[in-house]
Formats: structure tokens, C-alpha cells, sequence
């Protein structure tokens, strides 16, 4: 599998773009989500602000970005991101939506001390929830939403149609890799030299590149595959999400308790634990009581690939030197190289750079997602 370039963008996304029309057989990406009556507003040499909020399975973070669109029909120039974060992720108030919805009315404030008075009418703002409410059984993922859409509904903001909705784990990665050739430059000269880029998050985990070689294209299956038009450029990515093979994910399976019911009175235990650790741990709502294997303990047996392995191999063998850090650092490195080798087939020697920003902004999927929206409601033309 090759990326357009030597280089692959790893964000480590556990804690942690909409630029684009993307179509899908020939449907325009996200179409029907905002409101065609609105009409296009005079933004010739005018100031930009777009809130987007990304609902993860460990947090929810808002940003705020401010965008100064000089000319018609050419890239804004973004001027600056406002970042804010809580914890844990609304999926964790899988029963409890209205405390849920609080925790975005916080984050509200935010923005509202971010952005002039005169200008929150004509600002949008939108949720997006990725892997963490897509494992949520549907009707509470529903109650969730329906609650925060109340809270923007309430807002002074601009609140389109969709405001709040479930992202697709493909769009995820689309967007992503949106931000991160934004970012870098890639997108400002219409260039078809981009960066790939690879989103590991608690939930899931993503791939997104251009692909360089035709025989990539005519081997990958369909479903993986998007074309979308943006700023005047087509581009035809591959991309993928796996659900459930994001890091916090991973934690789960290694330990057995991926898809246990019930949790009470169990603890799940692994040799890739300190063999001293009792303790517990909140995910998706759902506690769970981890420790070492006292019984049958075993030493588990620019970045480069290999450097993980490495990594991995240092710290598993030495559990009990490594006390101070996260005490699933031996599982977490174990799954980073193994997804990173056996899961998308890169080499040893591939490099890969690991960034939560570029230019003091988040690489997140959050800024392409931002950049669709003001296109799609005609603000950013």
C-alpha cells in the first residue's frame, strides 16, 4: 500500500477536517444536511468564524476557528484556532443525555467569548460524534444527540439542518487527511503531491491516502475508494475505518472484555499489565477492574516503524521499571506495531511522523469538516 509520498502522518488521537464536496455515487457528500435557503453572504475580504465540535469516545473538544476570506473563490486563509476540551466523551452519559448535553453547553461558552457578539447569527456551529456513540446501541446514541441538538437550538448560533449527527468512520478519515494536507500546504496550489495520513483513535482507527500507483486502484476494493471535488480540485483517496481497532478498543479485546455484558465483580487481567495493578477503568460508560497476571506472569516478549517495535520490546520486558507511566504502555505500543505491520503491511523502514499539530493547529478532522461547512452554506465562496 503506497502513499503519494515517503512520509505517513500518525496522529496519536486518543484524546485527539468541511472543505469538501465529496461525491458518492454521484450524491453530493453530506447533501440535504444544510439549509438551501440560506443565501450566500458577501465575504470579499470579510472575517470567518466556524465552531465545530468533535465528539469522541474519550472527549469531547470544541474548535473555533477564524477563517479571512481575501478573494472570491480562493482558499481562506485561516487566521487562528480556539481549542477546548472535557472529559470523559459523551458516551460515557450513555444514560444520563441531558448531563451529556451539559458538558457541550460548557464548551459553548467557549465560543461565545471567542467570537464577536455581531457575528454569532451568521456562525455555524455543528457536532460530530465518531466511534464511540457508533458502538452505542442506536436508540441511546439518538437520545444523546437529541439533547445536544436542544442546547444549539438554544444557542445564538447558526445551527443547519444536520448540526448534530454520527460521522461516518470513512468521512473521519477524509477529513482528516483534509486538515493535515491543509495544514502542510499540500491543498493550496491544486498539487496531487499530498501526505497520507493514519488516525488512531479509542475507537476506531483510520487510513486516508491519495494512492500513487494505478495498480493500487485497481486492487482495492470499491467501498474504499472516494472521489471529491474541493477548491476546484478532484481528488480519488483511499480510505478506510476499522471500528473497534482504535486504542482504547484494543485495550479491550486484549484484556477479553471487548463485548462482555456484564462486568461486576470481574477483573480482567493480562500479562501486558504490571503484574502489581489493581485498578479500574471507565470506558464508554461501562467501569471495568483490570490488573496485572500475578499468577502466571511472562515478560511479553523522525519514527521508523521498527522504532515502535522496539519501543515495545524495551517496555514489555521491563514492566516493573516503567511504574510511572500509563500502565497499558506495553499493550498499547504491542497494538500500535502490530496495526501498523500486520494491519496496513508497512515496511520497518517506513517512516512516520507523529503530530497532534501543525502550526499550532490540531490535525484532527475537525478543520475540513469547518471548511465544508462554510462552502456548503455559501459563506466561504
Amino acid at each position: 500500500m503506497a502513499t503519494s509520498r515517503g512520509a505517513v502522518f500518525f496522529m496519536l488521537a486518543v484524546s485527539c477536517v468541511c472543505s469538501a464536496v465529496s461525491h458518492r455515487d454521484q450524491q453530493t457528500w453530506f447533501e440535504g444536511i444544510f439549509l438551501s435557503s440560506m443565501c450566500p453572504i458577501n465575504v470579499s475580504a470579510s472575517t470567518l468564524y466556524g465552531i465545530m465540535f468533535d465528539a469522541g469516545s474519550t472527549g469531547t473538544r470544541i474548535h473555533v476557528y477564524t477563517f479571512v476570506q481575501k478573494m472570491p473563490g480562493q482558499l481562506p486563509i485561516l487566521e487562528g484556532e480556539v481549542f477546548d476540551s472535557v472529559k470523559p466523551g459523551l458516551s460515557a452519559f450513555v444514560d444520563q443525555p441531558k448531563q451529556g448535553a451539559e458538558t457541550v453547553q460548557g464548551l459553548l461558552e467557549v465560543a461565545k467569548d471567542s467570537i464577536p457578539r455581531s457575528h454569532w447569527k451568521k456562525t455555524p456551529v455543528v457536532l460530530k460524534a465518531t466511534a464511540g456513540l457508533r458502538l452505542l446501541p442506536e436508540h441511546k446514541a439518538k437520545a444523546l444527540l437529541f439533547e445536544v441538538k436542544e442546547i444549539f437550538r438554544k444557542s445564538p448560533f447558526l445551527v443547519p439542518k444536520d448540526s448534530v449527527s454520527i460521522m461516518d468512520g470513512s468521512d473521519e478519515g477524509i477529513l482528516a487527511w483534509v486538515t493535515v494536507n491543509f495544514l502542510t500546504g499540500q491543498l493550496h496550489d491544486h498539487r496531487q503531491e499530498t501526505v497520507g495520513t493514519l488516525d488512531l483513535g479509542g475507537a476506531s482507527t483510520q487510513i486516508t491516502f491519495l494512492p500513487q500507483f494505478e495498480k493500487t486502484l485497481e486492487q482495492t476494493p470499491r467501498g474504499y475508494l472516494t472521489s471529491f471535488e474541493m477548491f476546484n480540485s478532484t481528488y480519488k483517496l483511499y480510505t478506510h475505518s476499522y471500528l473497534g481497532f482504535g486504542l482504547k478498543a484494543a485495550r479491550l479485546a486484549t484484556l477479553g472484555a471487548l463485548e462482555t455484558k456484564g462486568t461486576d465483580g470481574h477483573t480482567f487481567r493480562s500479562a501486558c499489565l504490571p503484574r502489581w495493578l489493581e485498578a479500574e477503568w471507565i470506558f464508554g460508560g461501562v467501569k471495568y477492574q483490570y490488573g496485572g497476571n500475578q499468577e502466571d506472569y511472562e515478560k511479553g516478549g523522525i519514527l521508523k516503524v521498527e522504532d515502535f517495535e522496539r519501543k515495545a520490546r524495551e517496555v514489555c520486558d521491563n514492566l516493573e521499571n516503567f511504574t510511572s507511566g500509563s500502565p497499558f504502555l506495553c499493550m498499547d505500543l504491542s497494538y500500535i506495531t502490530a496495526l501498523l505491520k500486520d494491519g496496513f503491511g508497512f515496511a520497518d523502514s517506513t517512516v512516520l511522523q507523529l503530530t497532534k499539530k501543525v502550526n499550532n493547529i490540531e490535525t484532527g478532522w475537525a478543520l475540513g469538516a469547518t471548511f465544508h461547512l462554510l462552502q456548503s452554506l455559501g459563506i466561504s465562496h
